[in-house]
């Protein structure tokens, strides 16, 4: 059985750390830092009803392509200058290997989960990694145990 985003909002959870829009890049590389995640979400304080709040995303890239390597200052500069806000989302119903492959595509490394205009947290390429892994070991002690009832006679082989 395919795996799901909700599985894995299920093992980690559903706490998304956020920043205002105005908030300075200093203060997000800050939070980044203390909370040891690469992503933070930007929330639209007043979505339309039925749509998703997510306004942005601001990523350990954006700081190093529209902040590092162009001279600018992350005392000054605010979020909303430099945040990626072409954000690509997904449900908890998409599986797995859907999301590994929107994020092959696009090139990114998160993506929000968002249902019916309601955030439900975020996922990494890591969380995809992670879950497939663990159902790959699944499977293998599945298979274990089919293998050692054969071998002991439980099931004609």
């Amino acid at each position: 059985m395919a795996a799901h985003v909700r599985d894995i909002l299920k093992q980690k959870g559903t706490n998304v750390f956020t920043v205002d829009s105005d908030a300075t890049v200093f203060h997000a590389i800050e939070l980044m830092v203390q909370h040891n995640v690469g992503s933070l979400l930007v929330l639209d304080p007043n979505p339309d009803p039925g749509e998703s709040p997510v306004e942005g995303i601001f990523t350990e890239r954006d700081y190093l392509r529209r902040i590092a390597l162009k001279g600018r200052t992350s005392r000054t500069t605010k979020v909303e200058e430099v945040m990626t806000s072409e954000v690509i989302s997904v449900s908890p119903f998409n599986t797995v290997k859907e999301c590994m492959q929107l994020m092959t595509e696009a090139k990114i490394r998160h993506l929000p989960v968002v249902e019916d205009g309601e955030l439900q947290g975020l996922i990494s390429i890591g969380d995809c990694v992670r879950q497939v892994s663990r159902d790959a070991q699944t499977e293998v002690a599945h298979l274990q145990s089919y293998i050692q009832s054969v071998v002991m006679g439980r099931y004609p082989a």
